[in-house]
């Protein structure tokens, strides 16, 4: 098997040595939480959505005065494959309807006061087919992942990845077959509503780039660059750039997922900083969380993508949040605290 490129020395560096949790400021959010008019425990996963604020962020005093959902854009030579319902040229359709708020993710940010940026990567130029050749080079595929990490410089307090990206389904499922076994149709689902035929040549496209890069794939970066995508790697920056700068992350659905599953196959606690948003009904998703030990915050049989599910996750965070900052204390409240 071939060497690792060493364009990949920086990433790999920056996924094996990261930054601990402030266990302290853990401390302090519960020591709070345990003064609140409630019985112990009783807002559940609101509770644990203020500690991994605290945590991540380093602060006793969490804030998302600035949360962020970023939406990174690419296309995909594997189109060509028959593999979508939808011609590649939706991908920049749909970023312009992300910039003129007529998508999902721009009403729900909107709505909920939550940033949006849209990074677009080279979409006149999309990756190679992986069924013929790899997706990218290793030193494009190191150069967008440094992209990628640009997604924090406008300092968010919290950040949620997402994708656009015509047939990265696909891909994704090429990623999680290759990281963690079986074929093409144990991995694949209907994406952007592929038909049974549809669904049948996503199979074989993955399966036909399995076989075409074999020998290739026994590094997670190696397979990013190989059947992967440069938005898949961009999300690996955003979240790898948001550990080191302290920003907690959300991860969105099925295709975001396997950015962060790169990153757990380097080193697993890379990825302590991110939640998982939500369950996708690509069934693929599921066992994708299984293998890497985690579990999505939501179950709304969501298919979106777009960053839709993680920015429903950060309004539960913000409501979490808001909770945890106004409530009254029992002795603000005069409320007679618990018994014994």
């Amino acid at each position: 098997m071939p060497p690792l490129s060493p364009a990949y020395a920086d990433v790999i560096e920056l996924l094996t040595i990261v930054p601990d949790g402030d266990e302290s400021a853990v401390a302090a959010v519960r020591a709070r939480d345990a003064l609140l008019t409630k019985p112990a425990g009783s807002l559940g996963a609101l509770e644990g959505l203020v500690e991994f604020l605290a945590r991540w962020q380093g602060r006793a005093q969490p804030c998302l005065d600035n949360p962020m959902v970023t939406i990174f854009a690419g296309n995909h030579g594997v189109t060509d494959q028959g593999v979508s319902a939808f011609p590649r040229e939706v991908t920049a359709q749909m970023v312009a309807n992300f910039t003129n708020g007529g998508a999902a993710i721009s009403q729900i940010c909107a709505l909920h006061e939550i940033n949006l940026r849209v990074f677009e990567l080279a979409l006149e130029l999309p990756t190679g087919d992986i069924t013929q050749g790899p997706a990218l080079d290793d030193k494009m595929c190191a150069a967008t992942i440094a992209y990628g990490m640009e997604a924090i410089a406008g300092k968010p307090d919290l950040i949620c990845i997402g994708e656009m990206g015509i047939g990265n389904t696909t891909v994704a499922a090429a990623i999680y077959a290759a990281l963690y076994g079986g074929s093409g149709a144990d991995w694949v689902g209907r994406g952007t509503g592929v038909d049974d035929a549809g669904l049948s040549r996503k199979a074989d496209a993955v399966d036909r780039a399995l076989a075409r890069h074999a020998g290739e794939l026994d590094h997670p970066l190696a397979i990013l660059a190989r059947v992967g995508g440069r938005e898949i790697a961009a999300m690996l920056g955003a979240l790898l750039a948001a550990r080191h700068q302290k920003v907690p992350v959300i991860v969105d659905g099925f295709v975001a997922t396997s950015a962060a599953a790169i990153a757990h196959a380097v080193n697993p606690a890379a990825i302590d900083h991110c939640i998982f948003a939500h369950t996708s009904a690509e069934s693929g998703h599921a066992r994708a969380l299984e293998a890497m030990g985690k579990k999505g915050l939501l179950d709304l049989g969501m298919r979106l993508g777009e960053g839709s599910g993680a920015a429903l996750a950060a309004v539960l965070a913000k409501t979490a949040l808001h909770l945890h900052n106004n409530m009254a204390t029992f002795e603000s409240a005069s409320v007679s605290g618990k018994e014994g």
